[in-house]
């Protein structure tokens, strides 16, 4: 069953149409790719399927339901998460305890203050587990605030992992990194696609990271949707050169 259907999505802002008619679907397992020039409507697409904006018109069904309607913590539970385009962590927490808030979330806990000691032990070992997968082991204890913005991008994208989605949606995951923080990344969400068998919606600006790591890639232009296909097909459509890609590819 497909995870992901957008059927014919719009949105306007008075008589600014942001995202007009588009659709995508998205399987079990996928990575695609959304790319488009600024303004294109990427982060306002992204906005209504995690539920931040309502469309004006069509619906959006996750795991062949109607979520259209739903509110972002519904979604959230349902198993839609998403990173944002401004790191979004807790800058004067650790790294463990950002995670450990994620973890705590995730299990029902948000609003306990005392944890039996059974408990407290699992959230641990799933937070050691985070860590150890992101490779930020060695930097559990420090303040997020203090890591880089690879690092901190990192600990944001394990504290959506930490909700244990489906489906991850990462809007500019690589945004203002240089070339050793753009590989990690790149890598991180490549093992995680890998190992979790997630599905991955991202939005990038990178082509280097879009056509090494997307199964099928959507260009979007105006709010409309200018092309869709694997990442061979996005490079060879001269209608995307010509609007977006330029030499790029």
């Amino acid at each position: 069953m497909t995870l992901l259907k957008v059927e014919n999505v719009s949105k306007r802002f008075g008589q600014l149409v942001a995202v007009d008619d588009v659709s995508m679907t998205v399987e079990p397992g996928e990575l695609r790719a959304v790319i488009g020039p600024n303004g294109a409507g990427k982060t306002t697409f992204f906005n209504l399927i995690s539920g931040f904006l309502t469309q004006s018109s069509g619906r959006i069904l996750f795991d062949g339901g109607d979520i259209s309607t739903l509110l972002p913590a519904r979604r959230v539970w349902r198993g839609i998460a998403r990173t944002f385009q401004i790191t979004e962590v807790f800058p004067e927490l650790s790294t463990r305890e950002n995670l450990r808030i994620a973890v705590e979330v995730a299990a029902g806990y948000r609003t306990r203050i005392w944890l039996p000691r059974q408990v407290n032990a699992e959230i641990e070992a799933r937070v050691g587990d985070l860590l150890a997968r992101s490779g930020l082991d060695d930097k559990a204890d420090r303040l997020v605030g203090e890591l880089s913005h690879g690092d901190q991008r990192a600990t944001e994208i394990m504290m959506a992992l930490a909700l244990r989605p489906r489906l991850l949606l990462l809007d500019e995951p690589t945004a203002g990194m240089g070339e050793q923080e753009t590989y990690d990344i790149t890598q991180l969400i490549r093992k995680l696609h890998k190992d979790e068998k997630l599905s991955i919606v991202l939005i990038e600006h990178d082509m280097r990271v879009v056509f090494h790591l997307a199964d099928r890639i959507m260009v979007l232009a105006e709010g409309k949707m200018l092309a869709e296909g694997t990442p061979g097909e996005i490079a060879g459509n001269e209608v995307v050169q010509a609007a977006y890609l330029g030499k790029v590819a």
